[in-house]
Order: C-alpha cells, then sequence, then structure tokens
C-alpha cells in the first residue's frame, strides 16, 4: 500500500494539477520551514456564497511539501473558511498515506499552516494552526 501512495506523492511533485497562482485572488498566504528552505504560497477564489471556487499553490521545496500542497488543494474546492479552518493533521497525513517522521511531518504540514492562516485572515501563520 504504501508503494501506491509514494507513486502518488511522486506523480503529483511532478505534475502537479495546482500549482500555479490566481489573480486576482480573495485569500493569499505563504510561509516557510526555515529548518528545510521548502516555501509555499496559496492563492484562493471565493464564490459569492463563500466557497472556494479556485485554488493554486506556488512554491519550492521537497516532494513531501509539493505534493502535500498539490492534494490538499485539490481537497478544498467547494469548501467553506470554516471547513477549511477544520481540516487537520490527520486530514494531510490520509492524504499522503505514508508514515512520516517529525521532519518530514514539518513538510507535509506547510501547505496546511500557510492554508490555514490565509482561512483565518492571520498576518503570520503558527504551527499551532496544524496541531490537534
Amino acid at each position: 500500500m504504501d508503494d501506491m501512495y509514494r507513486e502518488i506523492i511522486v506523480e503529483r511533485y511532478k505534475n502537479p494539477q495546482f500549482r500555479g497562482e490566481l489573480d486576482p485572488h480573495d485569500i493569499s498566504f505563504e510561509d516557510e520551514n526555515p529548518l528545510c528552505g521548502d516555501h509555499i504560497r496559496i492563492d484562493l477564489r471565493l464564490g459569492e456564497d463563500g466557497h472556494v471556487t479556485e485554488a493554486a499553490f506556488s512554491g519550492h521545496g521537497c516532494a513531501i511539501s509539493q505534493a502535500s500542497a498539490d492534494l490538499l488543494l485539490e481537497t478544498v474546492i467547494g469548501k467553506t473558511l470554516e471547513e477549511l479552518q477544520a481540516l487537520g493533521k490527520q486530514d494531510v497525513l490520509d492524504l499522503l498515506g505514508i508514515d512520516l517522521g517529525p521532519v518530514r511531518l514539518k513538510c507535509a504540514l506547510l501547505p496546511l499552516k500557510v492554508l490555514k492562516a490565509g482561512a483565518y485572515g492571520l498576518g503570520e501563520a503558527s504551527d499551532s494552526l496544524v496541531e490537534d
């Protein structure tokens, strides 16, 4: 089973479906992991009803952070800001489908941290946004 998920991670890293930037956007937030240099920016467009209609990410980093961003954005289309705020660490881990050590966990959760900081309209992202 892990091999299948590893293939998904490599595929999403090499051929992301949500890479890009949205201009104009309703929400944009970016942050980095200073330990490894991963950097993620997430842009969202919202419909009149407050649901996410489009999402894109840009940045650089390891396969885990980039695949995590791509998989996460696939799941946010159609959700409200409240639903984005409710996403947690386990949601991302379920998307990736593999066990991660502490260092790789930071990489995997960076997109969630950025997404939630944007959804809350924060000026700065905090690791507490992704702790369950």
